[in-house]
């Protein structure tokens, strides 16, 4: 375990950001974006320190950079937040309704990139339902 800021966290934890952005940077193309173009900067707050990741979209193609760069929308959230959501403990929306993830900018980019985002761990698809709600 490695302690960071008061906080102790266990190294599978730490290393899921780095983790997300990495593979995401490897895969170079993501069709989940082809509709997309722009730039957002993610500010992890880690204490009184903050990592920046920015990630350039142009119809799909990403390149992913471990610097603070100007961008069409920022994304502002903790960490330890970041690590839940990037692997699949917790989710983006709940955490911008609550506060807690702050999007500014081009919103619209941020709700496209939000779909990378894993469902939670042992979630499987839902049921098809046809658009009606089941008792």
């Amino acid at each position: 375990m490695m302690a960071t800021t008061g906080t102790v966290r266990k190294k599978a934890e730490i290393d899921a950001t780095e983790r997300f952005f990495e593979t995401l940077a490897t895969r170079g193309r993501e069709p989940l974006l082809k509709g997309a173009s722009g730039t957002i900067r993610f500010d992890l707050a880690d204490g009184g320190a903050v990592e920046h990741w920015c990630v350039a979209i142009k119809k799909g193609d990403v390149s992913v950079s471990h610097e603070k760069a100007k961008a069409d929308a920022v994304v502002r959230v903790d960490r330890d937040l970041f690590d839940g959501i990037v692997s699949g403990r917790e989710n983006a929306m709940a955490a911008t309704l609550r506060g807690a993830l702050v999007p500014e900018g081009d919103l619209g980019l941020v709700m496209s990139f939000q779909r990378l985002f894993p469902g939670p761990p042992g979630g499987g698809a839902a049921p098809a339902t046809g658009g009606k709600r089941t008792r």
